[in-house]
């Protein structure tokens, strides 16, 4: 089965009965313009601040003349913006734009935008949406809780999928090679962790969820649940950094507004054609226990100190 996240288009070998290439060594075409266009803007997304057309020229090791009139059509085509004042150059947000309206992400978000704002509005918590992107995890949507403090998630963040609550989610639901292709290339990881994160992602999926420490900023609470469509297939994962007060001035804690999500979650893939019979999503009560309906032999909630990795 073709892996339904692998974002790379190959080019297969001719048909024709004059290619006399084998057919294990497929012709590769070569458009130095486009691919350095593509250069330039995933320089500049480290560079949020931007740059000018010598920094830009400098990052790629080329020339100013083999990169202008590159970086000049780009501007004229609404890619990049050109600081007037500063002459640096920063990607336009069209191309999230455009990226949204050429995938699944456009029906996805506007689907799931007025559940994520009552969601936000209902818990007075933030709440961002995560779709896989080849080997990494895009912010796709997100929505800010009314109250006077938020924490969220910048959007169009890039998010590591190994080691993020939304990222494990994801691959705890994804296909089976689309899973190991993202292990093998993540050279970080010793056979030890790639053992220890297989058991994690075994147990996401047992559950139905994940439920942790944010494992970049304290005192939030990552909860995450899956996004599924058509033939129980995850599409992304709905996800709340839960920040707890200590003032004691919310109404909802953890474990309320982590039964909010999965709810929320599970009214999304309804509308995505998702039914009951493809995949459970239940909700686990404060104690650990499944709640009404969920089978008994449910998996009891993991102690949000068992986080991986350490």
């Amino acid at each position: 089965m073709q892996n339904p996240w692998d974002t790379h288009l190959g080019m297969g070998a001719s048909s024709s009965k004059h290619d006399q290439e084998p057919r294990s060594a497929p012709k590769t075409y070569s458009a130095p313009a486009l691919e350095r266009g593509f250069n330039v803007i995933e320089l500049l997304a480290q560079a949020p601040r931007g740059l000018t057309a010598s920094e830009i020229a400098a990052g790629l090791d080329l020339s100013i003349g083999e990169i202008f009139r590159i970086i000049v059509v780009m501007e004229r085509r609404r890619w990049l913006n050109k600081d007037p004042e500063t002459d640096q150059y920063s990607v336009n947000s069209r191309i999230l734009e455009i990226v949204f309206r050429a995938t699944p992400a456009e029906e996805l978000t506007v689907m799931a935008g007025p559940h994520m704002r009552e969601l936000a509005n209902k818990i007075d918590q933030s709440c961002h949406l995560v779709m896989p992107n080849g080997r990494r995890g895009l912010v796709v949507l997100r929505q800010q809780n009314p109250g006077d403090i938020a924490f969220i998630v910048r959007l169009g963040a890039d998010l590591d999928l190994v080691r993020s609550c939304s990222g494990q989610v994801l691959l705890g639901f994804g296909d089976d090679a689309w899973v190991a292709d993202v292990l093998e290339a993540d050279m970080a990881l010793s056979p030890k962790d790639r053992a220890a994160v297989m058991n994690r992602l075994k147990l996401v999926r047992s559950r139905g969820f994940e439920m942790r420490p944010s494992a970049r900023t304290n005192g939030v609470t990552d909860i995450s649940y899956p996004i599924f469509g058509l033939g129980g297939r995850v599409v992304a994962a709905l996800t709340i950094p839960f920040m707890a007060r200590i003032d004691g001035s919310q109404v909802f804690d953890e474990y309320a507004a982590q039964a909010e999500l999965a709810s929320t979650a599970k009214r999304i893939s309804t509308e995505l054609g998702w039914f009951e019979r493809d995949e459970r999503i239940v909700p686990l009560s404060a104690d650990g226990r499944a709640e009404a309906g969920a089978a008994k032999s449910r998996p009891r909630r993991l102690r949000l100190k068992d986080n991986f990795p350490a």
